[in-house]
């Protein structure tokens, strides 16, 4: 049995959670939903391989928002694959989000999420699959779409 990518989710709202939950099954992902950063990045930190990308709400109840849980698990995980969802201040992508990420304004389609998500990890595996070539000496320059 093929085992699904899992996708680290942090929202805390229990209808998104239950919304995010069937989007990800039904796109052919595994979804982990945490309600906080603190047990995202504690997490993230323990087994960062497990995980393939993050899906983060912006605003959240706990000390941190969906911003700063998002440029911690780049530490921890630098080409981690991010889609930030939001119903306000999306405007704040631009200068707030991490580089290569995706924004994906509330209310969105449990396709969008799907899409999104697919869409990160695409390019991520095409970027992967470049450094690899590169270091072999097979290429050496990468068509690779980039968000943000």
């Amino acid at each position: 049995m093929k085992q699904l990518p899992l996708v680290m989710v942090v929202e805390d709202d229990q209808e998104v959670q239950s919304i995010v939950d069937d989007a990800l099954i039904d796109g052919g992902f595994e979804p982990a939903i945490m309600a906080s950063g603190e047990e995202a990045l504690g997490l993230l930190h323990a087994n960062a391989d497990k995980y393939r990308a993050l899906l983060v709400d912006i605003h959240l109840r706990g000390k941190m928002d969906g911003w700063e849980i998002a440029k911690r698990a780049r530490i921890i995980k630098p080409a981690f694959p991010v889609v930030y969802m939001t119903a306000a201040n999306g405007h704040e992508w631009s200068s707030q989000g991490v580089p290569n990420s995706l924004l994906l304004p509330k209310p969105f389609a449990p396709a969008q999420l799907a899409n999104a998500i697919s869409s990160l990890l695409d390019d991520w595996r095409a970027d992967s699959s470049t450094r690899d070539r590169r270091r072999s000496g097979a290429c050496q320059n990468s068509s690779a779409k980039k968000h943000f």
